[in-house]
C-alpha cells in the first residue's frame, strides 16, 4: 500500500524577498520521511489573500495532507487563518479554548493579552487545535490541512505535536555512493540500473573538486533489502571509481 502524500505551503513575503531563509521545509521533509509520509510538493506564496486561499484549495485537494508554515501571528499581515477558513468555506472567530491558552500564558509572563495578541485565538469553525508548548498560541487542523507557525522553533514543536496523530507508512530509506566520474560517463549505466529497479528512486548529484568531476549517486526506497541489492549492483558497475 503506498504511503500517504503531503504538500507544504510556505507563506510570507520575507521568504520570497530573500530576507529570510526557510528552514521549515528541510525539517518537515525529514520528519515526514521518518513517519512514512511522502512530501511531494512545496509551494511558496506571498502574503496575498487570494494567492494563499487558491494554494490551500489546490494543495489540500491534491494530497493526503497539507502543512502550512507562517502567517498565524498577531500582526496585520498574519492572514493565513482567514485564508484557510475561506478555502474551506468556514466562519472564523475567537475560540474560547484558544483564548484561555493565551490568557494563561500571558498571565504567567505578566504580559497583557491585548487585541493584537488575541488575533492568535481566531480559529476556523470545526478545526482541531495543535499544541504549541513554546509560546502557547495554537496551530490548528481543518480537514487534511495543518496550519503551523513560521518561527522554526515553534514550527518544529508543532510538527512534533501533530505527527503522532497521523497515520504513516514505511519510512523512506536511502544509501549513497560517490563515483569519481562525470555524469556523462555514468548516465547510461545508471539509467539501465534504474530500469532494473523500478520500485526505487535514483538521483545523481554532481560535484567538482580540484578540477576533477564526480557524482554522488543516491538511491531511495522503502524496502531495505531492495536498496541493498541496488547498491551492490551499483558498486559492481563502478568498482574502480567508487568511494
Amino acid at each position: 500500500m503506498p504511503n500517504p502524500t503531503a504538500a507544504m505551503l510556505v507563506i510570507g513575503d520575507e521568504i520570497l524577498s530573500g530576507r529570510t531563509r526557510d528552514a521549515n521545509m528541510h525539517h518537515l521533509a525529514g520528519a515526514l520521511n521518518k513517519h512514512g509520509i511522502d512530501l511531494r510538493e512545496v509551494r511558496v506564496v506571498a502574503d496575498d489573500a487570494p494567492a494563499i486561499t487558491a494554494a490551500v484549495k489546490a494543495l489540500s485537494a491534491g494530497f493526503d495532507h497539507l502543512f502550512t508554515s507562517g502567517g498565524i501571528g498577531p500582526t496585520h499581515d498574519d492572514i493565513t487563518a482567514d485564508c484557510v477558513a475561506a478555502a474551506f468555506d468556514r466562519p472564523i472567530g475567537i475560540r474560547d479554548d484558544a483564548r484561555a491558552m493565551l490568557q494563561a500564558h500571558y498571565d504567567r509572563t505578566g504580559t497583557d493579552l491585548n487585541e493584537s495578541r488575541l488575533r492568535m485565538a481566531r480559529i476556523p469553525e470545526g478545526a482541531t487545535l495543535i499544541d504549541n508548548p513554546i509560546s502557547a498560541a495554537p496551530g490548528f487542523t481543518i480537514e487534511n490541512t495543518h496550519v503551523l507557525a513560521g518561527v522554526p522553533q515553534i514550527f518544529e514543536a508543532m510538527v512534533a505535536s501533530i505527527l503522532p496523530t497521523l497515520t504513516g507508512g514505511a519510512p523512506l530509506l536511502s544509501q549513497s555512493l560517490r563515483v569519481q566520474r562525470g555524469e556523462g560517463d555514468i548516465a547510461g549505466p545508471l539509467r539501465k540500473l534504474a530500469e532494473d529497479f523500478p520500485d526505487l528512486s535514483f538521483g545523481s548529484y554532481p560535484y567538482s573538486h580540484s578540477g576533477a568531476f564526480g557524482a554522488h549517486i543516491v538511491i531511495r526506497g522503502h524496502d531495505g533489502a531492495r536498496l541493498d541489492a541496488a547498491m551492490q549492483a551499483l558498486s559492481r558497475l563502478f568498482p574502480d571509481d567508487a568511494s
